[in-house]
């Protein structure tokens, strides 16, 4: 069993793995006061050929014993996700989605289960940071870590990881998440606050977004397995540079046509334009390297324009 420590606004947040779940691929008790969230981390044990997108399921779940509390009456189980719960599963999807690898072509299930809450620090960001921690030191590929805290405005003060009360009483309330070398998701909303305010949340959740990037990697130091193989794409689209110089002045000059509708036709008929141009080139199985190829075209295109003018 290895344990990691890290003290995060007024509590010690503690990492431990080892002692639960070991059929897992990967998986984290964390710690924070009196609640306790268990991540775990899977993967197929075999990569699935073709496909062209992350197969990621995130479960948070919020069981009734975790508060002392068992259903009774009519229902006497758990019935299906509350909002919260799939409203935290999102918060936990979207900050890591993009790190794992298309490459890697197996489907992957991350479950963050609530087992203690102390009705005091609100479980969502620890399981935001128990499940990094669960796919980090797992023999999944993954870019990370992630560290995630929630910053409020109380009193005139910001504050870290707050208190369900703190919160009630907050004219500010942010969920912030990111990497070592930036942030890369906020959420959460205001009553009324000044832009500065914002920002300065913002930047103040940057410290401890850091540190618990940290404590994951000495966490994964302790106890994390070897990664699992990437799938090698051994397949290449024929002509590839030709198709892609061919396709850019056009499709850079569809994606910013006005109207919705009139961009989608306008892109669509880039690539129909290319498929045609180069169909002697093309062959049947080469079909969906071509659209993939138009795709992340698209892509790059909005991308740079985001990020160069």
């Amino acid at each position: 069993m290895h344990t990691v420590t890290l003290r995060v606004g007024k509590n010690d947040l503690i990492l431990e793995s080892g002692r639960m779940a070991k059929q897992a691929n990967g998986a984290v008790f964390a710690q924070y006061g009196g609640t306790s969230v268990l991540a775990t981390a899977c993967c197929s044990a075999k990569p699935v050929q073709g496909l062209d997108y992350v197969p990621l399921q995130v479960e948070y779940n919020e069981k009734y014993y975790a508060a002392g509390k068992i259903p009774g009456g009519f229902i006497k189980r758990e019935t299906r996700p509350k909002d919260k719960e799939i409203l935290v599963s999102r918060l936990i999807d979207r900050p890591m989605r993009p790190l794992f690898s298309k490459a890697f072509q197996r489907d992957i299930q991350v479950v963050p289960t609530v087992v203690s809450a102390d009705q005091v620090n609100p479980p969502d960001v620890v399981a935001m940071v128990a499940a990094s921690a669960a796919v980090f030191v797992s023999d999944i590929p993954f870019d990370g870590p992630v560290g995630a805290v929630r910053v409020v405005s109380y009193k005139g003060e910001l504050v870290v990881n707050p208190s369900f009360e703190e919160i009630a009483a907050a004219d500010l309330d942010i969920t912030v998440a990111g990497t070592e070398l930036g942030i890369t998701m906020v959420e959460g909303g205001g009553e009324q606050v000044p832009e500065q305010l914002l920002l300065d949340a913002i930047e103040f959740a940057r410290q401890p977004i850091q540190d618990l990037c940290r404590v994951q990697r000495e966490l994964r130091d302790l106890c994390g397995r070897e990664k699992l193989p990437l799938v090698e794409d051994a397949r290449s689209l024929a002509a590839g540079d030709e198709i892609l110089d061919f396709a850019r002045p056009k499709m850079e000059h569809a994606c910013f046509v006005k109207g919705k509708m009139v961009r989608s036709a306008a892109i669509k008929a880039v690539a129909d334009e290319t498929r045609e141009r180069f169909a002697d080139r093309i062959t049947e199985e080469q079909e969906a390297l071509l659209a993939a190829a138009m795709d992340n075209l698209e892509q790059d295109v909005v991308r740079r324009s985001i990020l160069d003018r």
